[in-house]
Formats: structure tokens, sequence, C-alpha cells
């Protein structure tokens, strides 16, 4: 069955939620001056694609050791949001009736990766996580957040706080950030997920598509309008 990876790569400077650890990459040992070669690598809990656990924002929220292997690996139905604009919330009707384990919203945000409008933005309404809580759904995003990322393009009618978070990883689901390439994909997809094996809040995840052989990776089916690429500054 094709594989298809939804992994942005570890590089130093790379887009981090504000007042996170910045992420670094740099030579600790090298051929030339040890005879070999070793990387050192410094990153927070949440850097780059990774999952969160309840413990993230819940005092009483499991931690990452708390679950088996296998717990990572999720029957996901994508959901196209691409229409919803820079700082612009995801409503509720967006959530599809489905048997899914998982709902990744597709918002074509990480066209952004790297740029300072990465952090502008789309984001679930409260509403929308409580429907997904609700209904048993974890949730992954090609954004940064869940919630709306403090910026100073911020806006007073976004929901302060991590809302969408508190939804979410309060009902035990998990919440999967920072993917890529989602426009690849069919529909319904199996998404393997598994973080490092650190007893954490969260941890970077390598993600991982797998497309059943009887299902077509999808075209870049994108929306008859533009997503307005002005919005939220």
């Amino acid at each position: 069955m094709p594989l298809y990876d939804c992994t942005h790569r570890i590089e130093t400077g790379m887009p981090t939620y504000p007042g996170d650890p910045d992420v670094s990459r740099s030579p600790h040992a090298t051929h030339e001056a040890d005879g070999y070669e070793v990387t050192a690598l410094e990153l927070g809990s949440h850097a780059g694609t990774h999952v969160d656990a309840p413990r993230h924002t819940e005092p009483d929220g499991r931690t990452l050791g708390a679950y088996d292997v296998e717990r990572f690996r999720f029957d996901a139905r994508l959901v196209d949001c691409r229409d919803v604009g820079a700082r612009e919330a995801i409503p509720p009707d967006a959530v599809p009736e489905t048997d899914a384990e998982l709902l990744a919203f597709r918002t074509g945000w990480d066209d952004h990766w790297g740029t300072g409008r990465y952090l502008d933005h789309p984001y679930l309404a409260p509403a929308t996580a409580r429907r997904c809580a609700e209904a048993a759904h974890h949730v992954a995003t090609d954004t940064l957040n869940p919630d709306p990322t403090p910026t100073e393009r911020a806006t007073p009618d976004e929901p302060s706080g991590v809302p969408a978070h508190r939804a979410l990883l309060g009902a035990g689901r998990f919440v999967v950030e920072n993917l890529t390439g989602l426009e690849r994909l069919p529909e319904r997809v199996t998404l393997h997920a598994y973080p490092l094996a650190v007893d954490a809040d969260g941890a970077p995840i390598r993600a991982v598509a797998e497309v059943d052989g009887d299902r077509e990776p999808a075209a870049d089916r994108g929306s008859d309008a533009p997503r307005d690429e002005t919005a939220g500054g």
C-alpha cells in the first residue's frame, strides 16, 4: 500500500509556538575532527510535526508513556477547510458524520511553513473542538495549533487561551499538529503518528499516511473560490 510522509523536517530555526524552545540542529562530532559524526539536537516536546498527550493542558491527563504504541495508528478522515482564511475559525458544521477515529483538518497552511504567516493560521472554533470531542474523534491539522496562535495580528473576537486543546485533551483525545502534504491524499487513510519513546506531554512524530490500494490518491481539488490571503493581516 502506498505510504506518504506528512512530516516537516527538523531543522534549526523551524517554526515553533511563541515561547517554546527554539530548535537547533548542529554538528557535535565530525569525521574530520573525531573520525565519526554525531549531530546535536535541541528541541521542545512540541516541535515540528508532533502529537499532544492530554497532560499538555490537563494536570491530571495521561502522558505518552501511558499508551501502547498501537494507539497511535488511526483510521483518519480528511476534512477540506481550504476555504477558511487567515485567523478565521473552522465552524462546527465542518465536522462530518463519520466513523473515523481521527479527523485531519486540511487548511493548506503548510504552504506557509517557514514564514511569519504560518502563525496566522485558521483554527478550530471552540464549538468545533467540542463537537469532535463529543464524537470521540482525535484531531490532526496542517497548522501550528488548533487554537489561534498569539501574534500582533490577533483580532479581538478570537478565543483566549487554548479552548480547542482543552476540549480535546480534556476528553482524552490526541491532537496532532504541523502535518504537511495532505493534498496528496484521498479522503480516507490510515495515519501512523508514532511518537518518540519519551514519557512526556507530547513528542515529535514521523507522520505517515497509508493509502488503501483501492483508493486513488487525490488530485489537488482546489476550491473554486480563492482563499482570502489578506484576512488577518
